[in-house]
C-alpha cells in the first residue's frame, strides 16, 4: 500500500503524550505533517515533542478548563502556522469495573466532562482555524464499546457513543465550512490505558476478532490518517470501527 503523505498538514492531536495519542503524533510526523502535542501530561508531551524534532510542538490543554482549551487551541494554531487537522483523541474512562449501581455522579460527571464536554469545546475552538485552511479535517476518537454494549464500563460507553452521535451533527454544521468530521471506534487496544483492564476482558476481544490477535495502537493509525488527507474530503459524518471485525457495523 503506498504511503500516506501528509506533507502540508498541521495537526492537533488531543491526549498524545503516550498511548494513543503518542501512536498518532508519530505516524503524522513520519507522514511528513506538523503536529501539535497536547496534553495534561507536561512531562511526557515536552519530552515526545524534543524526540519528533522540528515537526513536532507541545502545548497544554487540559479538557476540564474552557479558558485553556482556547487558548491551547489557538496556540497550537499560532506554534504551526495554522491549522489543518484535529484528532480529539484524550478521554478518560474510570469507571470501568463498576456496575451502573456502583458508579457515582462525580465520576460519571467526570468522565462526560472530559469526553463529550471536552471533544465539543475543543472542535469549537479549532473551527475557525480549520475553516481558514479551507480543507478542515476533524477524527474524533469513539470506542467499539459503544456499539455492543460493553458491561461494567457505563459512563465510558455512554459518553463515546455520545462522541458518535455528535460527530454526525459536528459534519453537518461544519461542512459548509470545508471541514469534514469522522469518527473512529477502536477495539480494546495495548496501551496503557488498558493495562487495568481484566485478562478475561482481553480474551473476549481476542476470541471474538475476525482477526485473532492483539490490538496494537498502530492498528489504527492508517485509518486516522486517512481521514486527515485530501482524498477523503467528500467522507463526512461517518463511524469506522477498527477492532479486528470484533462488531461488524
Amino acid at each position: 500500500m503506498q504511503e500516506i503523505n501528509l506533507q502540508g498538514s498541521k495537526v492537533l492531536v488531543t491526549g498524545s503524550a503516550r498511548g494513543l495519542g503518542e501512536s498518532f503524533a508519530r505516524a503524522l510526523v513520519a507522514a511528513g505533517a506538523q503536529v501539535a502535542i497536547s496534553d495534561v501530561l507536561h512531562e511526557r508531551g515536552q519530552a515526545l515533542a524534543a524526540e519528533l524534532g522540528a515537526q513536532a510542538t507541545y502545548v497544554p490543554l487540559d479538557l476540564l478548563d474552557p479558558a485553556h482549551i482556547r487558548a491551547g487551541v489557538d496556540a497550537a494554531a499560532a506554534a504551526m502556522g495554522g491549522l489543518t487537522g484535529l484528532i480529539n483523541n484524550a478521554a478518560i474512562t474510570n469507571s470501568g469495573g463498576r456496575t451502573l449501581d456502583e458508579l457515582d455522579i462525580d465520576l460519571w460527571d467526570r468522565v462526560m466532562d472530559v469526553n463529550v464536554r471536552g471533544t465539543w469545546l475543543v472542535t469549537q475552538a479549532a473551527r475557525p482555524h480549520l475553516a481558514a485552511s479551507g480543507r478542515g479535517r476533524v477524527v474524533n476518537l469513539a470506542s467499539d464499546t459503544a456499539l455492543w454494549g460493553a458491561p461494567r464500563l457505563l459512563a465510558y460507553a455512554a459518553s463515546k457513543g455520545a462522541v458518535i452521535a455528535m460527530t454526525r451533527s459536528m459534519a453537518r454544521e461544519l461542512g459548509p465550512d470545508a471541514i469534514t468530521v469522522n469518527a473512529i471506534a477502536p477495539g480494546l487496544t495495548l496501551v496503557e490505558a488498558t493495562e487495568y483492564v481484566p485478562q478475561a476482558r482481553h480474551d473476549h476481544y481476542l476470541n471474538g476478532r475476525a482477526i485473532q490477535r492483539p490490538q496494537i495502537p498502530e492498528d489504527v493509525n492508517a485509518a486516522a490518517l486517512f481521514l486527515l488527507t485530501q482524498g477523503s474530503g467528500f467522507i463526512t459524518g461517518q463511524l469506522l470501527p477498527v477492532n479486528g471485525g470484533f462488531v461488524m457495523h
